[in-house]
């Protein structure tokens, strides 16, 4: 039996407490020998008679540890007398931060222990919570790394780092009131607000209907009670969009949304997420949000729980201070720039936010936003020895990083069309790059070749002379979701195809990195291109330009001039997209049921039919098919012509009327989708099936694809690791590109 070795421990090992961990097993198990970082391993030299019994507690880890490999080797001495931490010194950077962790229960309750060192200190943390992700500058992970290095710890914080019986041992972001990070409340003029105590200040002015910035772990959240949400929204520009809320407890959450165990135990687990519920009341909170969901999270931070300890409201309107798509802002002076006209206050602190992190956002279990609390995250694949980066798509994008066995994806970073978003894509690739010393042999990227993520691609590739795969958008949604045979099913908004025309109602058949498609939605014409997006009439008279729509139309308040300007943009082809995408349907008959005409917002219409559907009765229709080339394509022209055929009597406000219209186009539409599969994994005997793409988050939609092919035998498996809209592009840009190349 062994009874000594050194012994080197690979995974999320920074960020986690696990050297503190280790001296306390060692006492434990009266262990002598020595511990310290190496870059992202922990190296451990331990000698005794119960090696075994230590080496055993040691592979287990602290909670927030996630452990890949563990070797020992014989190491005959010299030990000390005792058991040391030893400083860090650099090594392999194999590992990773993990995310920024939510405030834990003992925090929580030194935060209210009245006459403690850490009462209504906003700040407390331990090595089991606090940030992490959002503080780091390097490897290996110790204060003078992050941004608390600036705050020199007091002589109390230093004793509890250095005493092996307090939770606090090596805790790198250990502070209180006396030496650590500070609030400050200014007004709109960047003046200080003089009060005795600025978060009590800070509840009493929301509580009055104040909007304020608020300056939290990854960047400005933007708060103020439910009577202010329409304030907001005027301020802002924002008349339609719904907003998330912060509210007092899972019980408040109860009370006006209907809440799952499963969806209790992520509301309540250390990552914190936005978890959107359907409303108990459809009409409630309609000034919060006026669809049928509401975006709803716990307080993750001391400072959000002292702001509920004051506040007389029950919950916050807690929105991104930045405009949708654009990166977190998270320094006072831009947030000060950009939003003095916006806000009334602002609630900021003196830690530098390193890495800005955005909320992440769940539904029904599927990753909306992987963000805050779920990222950096690391999922363990084989795609060879390459080290690869997945740049990701221009949409709702992210990068992923393949190396030693390991893709690490990143937090959310946006639209990156936006100057200040790419910007963002590219400081998150230096920054992944200095974590995990990556230099890329491989880099991936989405198809389009005139995306800004694209250029980037090449960029990069010629600096790091790197071999350079494009991956088809749908594509890489499926090879996203499994390595295995399948029929892969993608349905969401826009993705540049094969034929450079737009696709996003695509079915697949085969195994990545061959995929072959097999079936699509019918190819419709996008009158003015993007502009038929934002004004999704013209995509319903772009379908269907027939008398019946411009009758609808002309009623509505469209001119004959532009009437007849649509009329022959389609009769010549001029600034027409082409496209199969289902969102673009699905905005279409939004638009037809006079339920969304204009979008403010990204997916407003679908989302908008998707709650006017929630109150309806789905019918059956008859779905047709027919065949282009060697694919098989669903009519959804056919479709829309029925759902015309309903709509023209019930126009004249019959709500029932158009909320069973809108079930029934969603369930016949989700059964037309489900028969293209059903049809491909027939005729290629295939038995699984895959769902992805953001129009999978429609439950009704969802569901009836996954009833129909279950009831036609087969299997279907839906992405819970990964986000089912573009957050999963990068991903599986890079398991695409590393099944291409391993070979090579």
């Amino acid at each position: 039996m062994r009874r000594s070795g050194r012994i080197i421990v690979r995974g999320i090992v920074q960020g986690v407490g696990f050297r503190p961990f280790v001296f306390a097993r060692a006492h434990e198990y009266g262990i002598t020998g020595r511990v310290k970082n190496l870059g992202s391993e922990v190296e451990i030299y331990a000698k005794g008679d119960r090696f075994e019994d230590f080496l055993a507690s040691v592979k287990s880890g602290p909670p927030l540890a996630r452990i890949d490999y563990v070797s020992v080797t014989p190491w005959e001495g010299p030990y000390p007398e005792n058991f040391l931490i030893l400083p860090s010194t650099a090594g392999t950077l194999s590992g990773m931060i993990p995310p920024d962790i939510a405030t834990c229960d003992r925090c929580l309750a030194d935060i209210g222990s009245h006459g403690g060192r850490y009462e209504t200190y906003w700040a407390t943390s331990c090595v089991n919570c606090g940030p992490r992700y959002s503080i780091i500058t390097e490897l290996p992970y110790d204060r003078e790394r992050t941004s608390m290095a600036q705050f020199r710890t007091c002589p109390e914080c230093s004793q509890e780092y250095t005493d092996p019986s307090s939770r606090r041992h090596h805790a790198q972001t250990i502070a209180c009131g006396q030496c650590g990070p500070r609030l400050m409340l200014f007004d709109r003029e960047g003046n200080d607000v003089e009060c005795f105590d600025v978060i009590k200040e800070t509840a009493r002015l929301l509580d009055t209907g104040a909007l304020v910035a608020v300056r939290g772990i990854g960047g400005f959240h933007i708060a103020c009670i439910e009577e202010s949400a329409g304030e907001l929204k005027r301020r802002l520009g924002r008349s339609e969009q719904p907003f998330a809320i912060m509210v007092r407890s899972t019980d408040h959450i109860d009370r006006i949304a209907r809440v799952s165990v499963t969806e209790r135990f992520l509301l309540e687990s250390s990552s914190r997420p936005i978890v959107v519920f359907e409303k108990r009341d459809p009409t409630a909170h309609n000034q919060i949000s006026n669809l049928h969901t509401l975006g709803c999270m716990l307080p993750y931070t001391g400072l959000h729980h002292l702001l509920f300890s004051y506040l007389v409201h029950p919950l916050l309107v807690m929105t991104s201070a930045n405009m949708p798509g654009y990166p977190m802002i998270t320094d006072i002076d831009r947030a000060m720039a950009r939003l003095n006209r916006d806000v009334d206050f602002f609630l900021s602190h003196d830690r530098k936010i390193v890495n800005r992190c955005d909320d992440s956002v769940v539904r029904d279990g599927f990753i909306i936003r992987l963000s805050r609390g779920m990222a950096p995250k690391r999922t363990g694949i084989d795609l060879g020895e390459r080290t690869i980066l997945g740049v990701g798509p221009e949409l709702n994008s992210n990068i992923t990083v393949y190396k030693d066995h390991f893709a690490i994806t990143s937090p959310h970073v946006g639209n990156v069309r936006n100057p200040g978003t790419f910007e963002y894509l590219k400081e998150t690739v230096h920054t992944f790059s200095k974590l995990l010393g990556a230099q890329y042999e491989v880099i991936a990227h989405d198809a389009h070749p005139q995306f800004l993520s694209t250029r980037y691609a090449r960029e990069l590739a010629e600096t790091y002379g790197a071999v350079l795969v494009p991956v088809q958008h749908h594509r890489a949604h499926i090879a996203a979701a499994t390595p295995d045979p399948c029929i892969g099913i993608t349905i969401d908004g826009v993705g540049y195809g094969d034929d450079g025309t737009v696709w996003g109602g695509e079915v697949f058949a085969g195994q990545v990195p061959d995929y072959e498609r097999v079936a699509h939605l019918e190819v419709v014409p996008m009158p003015g291109g993007d502009l038929a997006t934002t004004y999704p009439e013209r995509m319903l008279f772009g379908i269907l330009p027939e008398a019946e729509i411009t009758e609808i139309l002309t009623s509505r308040g469209w001119t004959d001039l532009e009437l007849g300007i649509l009329e022959a943009q389609l009769e010549k082809g001029l600034n027409v997209a082409l496209t199969s995408s289902t969102g673009r349907v699905l905005d279409s008959v939004s638009a037809l049921l006079d339920i969304c005409r204009e979008k403010t917002y990204d997916g407003e219409p679908a989302m908008k039919l998707e709650s006017a559907a929630a109150g309806g009765r789905p019918h059956n229709w008859d779905i047709s098919f027919f065949r282009d080339g060697s694919c098989e394509v669903l009519s959804t022209r056919g479709l829309i012509r029925k759902a015309l055929e309903e709509y023209i009597p019930a126009q004249y406000g019959d709500v029932r009327k158009i909320s069973d219209i809108a079930a029934s186009f969603q369930y016949n539409l989700a059964r037309g989708i489900a028969g293209l599969a059903i049809h491909a994994a027939r005729e290629r005997d295939i038995p699984l099936v895959v769902l992805s793409g953001g129009v999978a988050y429609n439950r009704a939609i969802r569901e009836t694809i996954t009833d129909q092919v279950k009831y036609a035998g087969l299997d279907i498996l839906i992405n819970a690791d990964y986000p089912l809209g573009d957050g999963c592009i990068s991903f599986g840009q890079c398991r695409y590109a590393g099944m291409l190349t391993k070979a090579m």
